[in-house]
């Protein structure tokens, strides 16, 4: 999926439960907007360089690094891809 069909919070975040399920084999159903990446998911530090190559090639944009150092939860990934998708 390209950014073209990443236009809604909601098809980020289906996108992203898509990547959490196919590359850290979690459970969709815990992955909500509300579930803590580290506490929840147990998404480590490697994971989340995983998580934003991942997100790269999906919307062939790069995270800023910073920026995703700020997000704790699914929905902090979610806003900053739509963020970086309407900049």
């Amino acid at each position: 999926m390209r950014d073209g069909a990443l236009t809604s919070r909601e098809s980020i975040l289906a996108e992203l439960q898509r990547i959490f399920v196919e590359q850290f084999e979690l459970d969709v159903q815990a992955i909500t907007l509300e579930a803590h990446l580290y506490h929840d998911l147990d998404i480590d530090s490697i994971d989340a360089v995983d998580l934003m190559v991942e997100l790269k090639e999906v919307t062939g944009r790069k995270l800023d690094p910073e920026t995703f150092k700020k997000v704790r939860t699914v929905g902090d990934v979610v806003d900053a891809v739509y963020d970086l998708l309407q900049g």
